[in-house]
């Protein structure tokens, strides 16, 4: 198998998780003993016990109440419980959990059950009641869940058995529900309003809602199915139509360059409010929706559309084993560091895709969190730790393992299906229920059975082990919504030429391998081959725990063969070219990409030998723990290099990236100050030549050829009184990468005493260009920029060594605005404008010289030293305040001077920041 991953020079987080999907044995493990078939028929019996517990105490303690409270023993009714926010917009008075749980209880051959309980909605249910609800939630668990019902009652009607009596009754509150929820779509885009009111609609001063704006895109996105199926049956095309129009919207405006949508979405502009994209909330069934369509309506824009959206999604946000949230419009960079267990389902609809190799993946990845926490968090960080500790019994990994078994016919998934058991049983089954895990660290309970519970996990669950004889209807007939509600595929044929299809154009030029294998028969996509599962899924055996035994070692392995010993991550050269056929020979590959970053990609098969394909994941995995051991130190603030000689005068601030190593100077108020002076050789990796001109000053150096510690040793050797490492990434700058921190060797540092700060090569060029131009340039080494010298600007004089002595020690505060990430009024995190807060403190620094302030800000670089990212760079800005304490020999120079320097960049982000917008 082959696995990408991101080296340092970007994202510091991201390549070690990255990394850790390489993890591989050398030979696979004998394959799963298939499971006998009285052993899945006491599953299967033992799911049906699990669901009669569940149902029962449901029907006995808390209907007609839309949910069980089963920790309390009673029904959930909205109003007379505390509010739990959106998560209540669910219950709207409509008896919730048994609607939604009709057609399971077909499923599950309780076919008397179901007669009894179609019966009790029909004379029970009320669905005009003064309620706010949520769309999407009362169109996937209501109108699906009557949708679903009416589809099984009609077919066993038709088998003449049982349901004689039916006479389309669900239909007919479907079609009233569908109604009731048409007012939300009366927006110009055509997407729906996120609530409405089941007796007023939205809009009315009594119906309290119709004034929102942002809706999330799988909540004006997973319409289709449950709406086009009620078009269908009832031959009424408004319902489609309406669902037809808000995916038409949605697919206007997906991000062209990237073809990725947005989390949430203005409805009546169609401006993305949240820009990252993934497969997890928020976004997750409106792709399924797509594919399903397709499926369902035998439109193939649904499936074009599908596939150019997953084109994008393989292409950005898979990093198998991950699945990786990216913003929009730069897909590159990721938009968090934490998955969330929705996108379990991704997996399963890879399967109807046809793209088995990745849904395994992610599946077994789950699979390990899960064996690790028991269930599966709400939400574990890329090196799967818990991010959100809350298990509300989701059923996504089911629906996803139950695929994956249909694909495979790999045994192995039916143990994956027996652990959910068993974990449902021993953690989550209370006396009246089964109860949601507040923190799966603690297995604490929350008062709380969803209605998906009964619709989805003991379905797919019953499904997976069962045979076709053991079900009273054949399943294949019938496509799953995105609740696992049950509709019929024969609705393709169904009133069809009454609804306009969709006419999508400006596809993106797509390889004919995106149209492979969608929707396939998975009886004859791998032959039911459990071995090639296996061979797929055995490498990332060990993806969570990081842990890789063996039975031999390399010493014994190589005795006698006169090979030298393996290369080890911590001696690693990228620009030592012994060292790159090392990694070759390896199965390693060492990938340049076009924006400067470095991937390390390792193929296992593509080795010398198996001997030395080991010893390449042993060396991944060295490179996971090298970093982990870097992650653990302190994360530092940012620091501030400032030019305060002539004819700066501390004006401008670069902001720099800190060392883990070296003089602290967030403990030394006073900072490191200096001329500085270009070392020889310049990338500083060996001794210095021209010590008596680095001797007593601030050394420059390029970045490259050897780790920043050994530069750092070598310059304060020559006598150096600090040390200034510049990119040498050619036009790398703070627009385009965040800043990070200069890590050290993996050896002790104790040794180094001198401060050492990391510019980017626009920033160093800052430096460089003065040198050349006023010889003697002075700066400031600190923790944070320090107030300008208005004294030197007028002429006087004031020497450094007065200064030093008085050490006056008053600093201003100093404002800081982040750079890479912001939060909005939601708390999500979006882009910030780069141009803004350049832009501002030039504007500013021309209305006012005596006050302003020019603040390059400074990211992450690229290069092969060993490094560390800072998450949220910052940009320091100086304060207007005046100070008399600090001054700085120099001549009065006009600001316009500087201001015409930067003329060109301004320029520069003034039309970036139009082309973002």
């Amino acid at each position: 198998m082959g696995c990408a991953v991101e080296t340092p020079r970007q994202w510091g987080v991201l390549w070690r998780q990255l990394l850790v999907c390489l993890l591989l044995r050398a030979s696979l493990a004998a394959g799963h003993a298939a499971m006998s078939k009285e052993e899945k028929t006491q599953l299967r019996v033992q799911v049906l016990e699990m669901f009669d517990h569940a149902f029962g105490n449901y029907m006995q303690h808390a209907y007609p109440a839309d949910e069980l409270m089963p920790l309390t023993c009673r029904g959930r009714i909205r109003g007379q419980e505390p509010s739990r926010g959106d998560v209540d917009d669910a219950l709207g008075k409509f008896s919730l959990t048994l609607i939604d749980t009709l057609d399971t209880l077909v499923v599950l051959n309780r076919t008397q059950e179901f007669e009894d309980a179609v019966r009790k909605v029909i004379n029970d249910v009320n669905l005009d009641n003064d309620i706010v609800v949520s769309v999407f939630e009362t169109n996937i668990r209501v109108l699906g869940g009557l949708l679903g019902g009416h589809s099984v009652a009609i077919m066993l009607k038709e088998k003449g058995e049982l349901m004689l009596w039916y006479n389309d009754e669900l239909l007919h509150m479907a079609k009233e529900l569908g109604y009731k929820l048409l007012p939300a779509f009366n927006t110009t885009s055509g997407l729906p309003y996120p609530r409405v009111n089941l007796k007023f609609g939205v809009g009315r001063p009594e119906a309290r809602t119709g004034t929102e704006t942002d809706t999330c895109t799988a909540c004006a996105g997973t319409l289709i199915l449950e709406f086009a199926a009620l078009s269908r049956f009832t031959g009424i095309a408004i319902f489609e139509q309406h669902a037809r129009k808000a995916l038409d919207f949605i697919w206007e405006k997906r991000q062209r360059s990237s073809n990725l949508v947005g989390v949430t979405i203005n409805i009546h502009t169609g401006d993305w409010v949240r820009k990252d994209s993934g497969v997890g909330a928020g976004i997750d069934s409106y792709y399924e929706y797509l594919l399903k369509a397709y499926v369902l309506l035998g439109d193939d824009n649904y499936l074009e559309r599908f596939n150019t959206h997953y084109d994008a999604i393989m292409r950005y946000i898979s990093q198998p084993p991950l699945l990786l949230d990216v913003h929009i419009h730069k897909p590159m960079l990721t938009a968090r560091t934490w998955m969330d267990s929705l996108l379990a389902f991704f997996p399963g609809l890879q399967v109807l895709k046809g793209d088995i190799r990745p849904a395994i993946e992610t599946h077994e990845m789950l699979y390990q969190v899960i064996k690790k926490h028991n269930f599966l968090p709400e939400a574990f960080t890329t090196d799967f730790r818990v991010h959100w500790a809350q298990h509300p019994l989701r059923p996504e990994f089911a629906e996803s393992t139950y695929f994956l078994y249909k694909a495979t016919g790999d045994p192995y998934y039916l143990e994956v299906g027996k652990t959910i058991i068993e974990n449902l049983n021993k953690y989550a089954r209370v006396p009246c229920g089964f109860a949601a895990v507040k923190d799966v660290r603690t297995g604490s309970h929350e008062d709380r059975m969803d209605s998906f519970f009964l619709a989805e996990m003991f379905k797919y669950l019953y499904l997976l082990f069962s045979e076709r004889e053991d079900l009273n209807f054949d399943i294949e007939d019938y496509i799953f919504t995105t609740e696992a509600h049950l509709l019929p595929l024969w609705l393709s044929t169904a009133n069809h030429t009454q609804v306009k299809k969709n006419k999508t154009t400006q596809y993106t030029e797509l390889d004919d391998s995106n149209f492979d294998w969608s929707c396939p028969n998975t009886q004859i996509l791998f032959r039911n081959d459990p071995l090639y599962a296996q061979s797929i899924r055995e490498p990332l055996k060990n993806v969570v725990d990081k842990n890789c035994p063996r039975t031999t070692s390399r010493l014994d392995e190589i005795s006698g063969s006169g090979n030298r010993p393996p290369l080890r991550a911590r001696d690693f050269m990228a620009s030592n070219p012994e060292h790159l056929d090392i990694l070759k020979k390896m199965g390693v590959s060492l990938i340049h990409l076009k924006d400067g970053r470095v991937q390390l990609v390792q193929h296992a098969n593509q080795a010398a030998s198996s001997i030395d394909a080991e010893d390449g994941l042993r060396f991944m995995q060295e490179m996971i723990e090298l970093s982990s051991q870097q992650q653990k130190e302190q994360q530092l603030p940012p620091r501030a290099v400032q030019i305060v000689s002539h004819p700066f005068y501390g004006r401008v601030v670069l902001t720099a990236g800190p060392a883990q190593f070296g003089m602290d100077l967030s403990k030394n108020i006073a900072g490191c100050r200096g001329f500085v002076a270009k070392a020889e050789p310049y990338s500083g990796c060996s001794e210095v030549t021209n010590s008596d001109v680095v001797k007593g000053k601030i050394a420059l150096m390029q970045r490259g050829q050897c780790m920043f510690a050994e530069k750092a040793r070598n310059v304060q050797k020559s006598g150096a009184i600090g040390g200034i490492v510049i990119d040498d990434n050619e036009g790398s700058s703070s627009d385009t990468a965040p800043l990070f921190q200069m890590a050290g060797d993996g050896k002790n540092t104790d040794d180094i005493t001198i401060p050492m700060l990391f510019l980017f090569s626009k920033e160093g060029n800052i430096i460089l260009d003065a040198i050349r131009e006023y010889q003697e340039v002075e700066v400031l080494l600190s923790d944070k920029a320090k107030d300008r010298d208005l004294e030197g600007e007028n002429g006087e004089q004031k020497s450094v060594e007065n200064d030093s002595q008085k050490q006056i020690l008053k600093e201003q505060s100093i404002p800081q605005e982040e750079l890479v990430n912001t939060k909005d009024s939601e708390g999500d995190s979006s882009p910030i404008s780069q141009f803004d807060a350049l832009h501002s403190s030039l504007r500013d620094l021309s209305h006012n010289p005596t006050n302003g302030d020019l603040s390059p800000k400074v990211k992450q670089p690229d290069g092969e030293d060993n490094q560390k990212s800072v998450e949220k760079s910052k940009t320091l800005s100086e304060t207007p305040e005046e100070s008399k304490n600090e001054r700085w020999d120099s001549k009065v120079q006009p600001i316009e001077s500087i201001l015409a320097d930067w003329k060109e960049d301004i320029e520069a982000f003034e039309m970036m920041e139009k082309d973002e917008l």
